[in-house]
């Protein structure tokens, strides 16, 4: 993608050169109740954004992590129950919106190894569905949010946006799908689309599905066996706050439509090392144990991450503000909550 385009709505594009203020936008978040989603709604209110929560659609009335927001920040929300992968209702939310930043997906890998067509119909028809209702009602704004997970295992580092895409994963392949979709729709009807690439996020509301809560839950529990998978791949980690602090810069930014932009630290730590770190932290009489069933497939591990921020920096300012150990105390800390550690499954493998 470039950021050079002209066609219809290139007026509107000019005037936006001058910056985007989004307070007072109609801002819609789709996947608001999940974990990033839940702390980006937060940021957009507090910068005075009036947000519409698209939050998936079930009969417990549940709006997912939003549910644990205080009174006074729910009060501010217009929550939409629905579903990303119904078009009708994607556009009906889409109503009277000013900015979409789309988030909504399934998102865990050893899922997506046996159920391959539900991240079809989710992350790639889902995204679809934004970009065309988007389309049609003229939205200034689109920034579909990927995954470092398209990028494979490094072939270099740090990896910036040029790096080739490499689906290993059901779940990175239909994320590379939606990716190159927002782009055709960038290139062939111009819609004003940013592609925001975040490295591993991590930090309080995060499923235990991801490394860091599945250590920390066992830690909590009181497990002396930390169970983990491979321990050699390195990861790049930015704490939540930051990735929706940059979610939230890149939708503003004229500069960044129509381009690909990486979110990350700029540093990476081995999986088993970070593990090491926690239990540091909680309990050093624990040790880790490898679990064979949480080991993806050999071809399918990701051996290596680590992200290039310079464009984000260059176009926004934008860095990671939140050093690993100081967000793991954070993190620590949020989970320490018996509130919070009880909503999880420490004994099981969650898929």
């Amino acid at each position: 993608m470039s950021g050079d385009k002209s066609g219809p709505r290139q007026g509107r594009r000019d005037e936006g050169q001058r910056g985007m203020d989004l307070s007072g936008k109609r801002v819609l978040v789709t996947g608001a109740d999940g974990f990033i989603g839940s702390h980006l709604t937060e940021v957009l209110v507090a910068q005075g954004c009036a947000v519409r929560a698209f939050v998936y659609y079930n009969s417990f009335n549940s709006w997912g992590w939003l549910d644990t927001l205080p009174d006074e920040q729910r009060r501010e929300l217009d929550v939409f129950a629905g579903d990303i992968r119904d078009g009708n209702g994607v556009r009906k939310a889409m109503e009277d919106i000013d900015v979409v930043l789309h988030l909504a997906a399934l998102i865990g890998i050893p899922f997506s190894y046996h159920s391959p067509d539900a991240y079809v119909d989710t992350n790639v028809k889902g995204t679809l569905n934004v970009l065309m209702a988007a389309r049609d009602r003229d939205i200034e704004r689109v920034l579909v949010t990927s995954t470092s997970e398209v990028y494979g295992t490094a072939r270099y580092v740090p990896i910036d946006e040029s790096h080739p895409m490499q689906g290993q994963s059901p779940y990175s392949a239909t994320k590379i799908g939606a990716d190159r979709i927002a782009e055709s729709f960038y290139r062939a009807f111009d819609l004003p689309v940013v592609i925001a690439r975040p490295f591993n996020t991590y930090g309080p509301r995060q499923s235990a599905r991801a490394i860091i809560p599945t250590v920390i839950t066992q830690l909590l529990s009181g497990s002396q066996e930390i169970r983990i998978g491979a321990l050699t791949p390195t990861r790049d980690f930015t704490f939540v706050g930051d990735t929706a602090r940059g979610l939230a810069a890149l939708a503003a930014c004229p500069a960044a439509v129509g381009r690909e932009v990486n979110l990350g630290s700029g540093a990476e730590i081995a999986v088993g090392r970070l593990a090491e770190l926690l239990i540091e932290l909680v309990n050093p009489a624990a040790r880790l144990v490898g679990d064979e069933q949480r080991l993806r497939p050999e071809k399918s591990e990701v051996d290596r991450l680590l992200c290039d921020p310079g464009l984000a920096r260059e176009l926004t300012g934008w860095h990671a503000d939140v050093p690993l150990r100081e967000g793991l105390r954070r993190t620590l800390e949020w989970f320490r909550d018996e509130a919070n550690l009880g909503r999880y499954k420490a004994d099981i493998y969650n898929v």
